[in-house]
């Protein structure tokens, strides 16, 4: 799945087009390499996003297209 497809169906980011821009910028790293908006996304995955002054780190467990918003946080883990 794409990096920024992921970033919004996990919830992480509300919106897709926000995500392809914060990932865009250089703001997003999986397993520590910059990455752009259509990198693929896989299951045991590092993904750090940079909010100004704020690192925030999350591993991805599951893979899904659709989820609704109570199963979204069963996607990643906050590390």
């Amino acid at each position: 799945m794409r990096l920024d497809k992921f970033l919004k169906v996990s919830r992480i980011i509300k919106r897709r087009t926000v995500a392809k821009e914060v990932c865009d910028n250089d703001r997003v790293k999986i397993n520590d390499r910059p990455e752009k908006a259509g990198s693929e996304v896989a299951v045991g995955d590092i993904i750090e996003i940079r909010f100004g002054d704020k690192i925030v780190k999350f591993r991805v467990l599951i893979v899904k297209d659709h989820v609704s918003q109570s199963e979204a946080p069963e996607l990643y883990e906050s590390l």
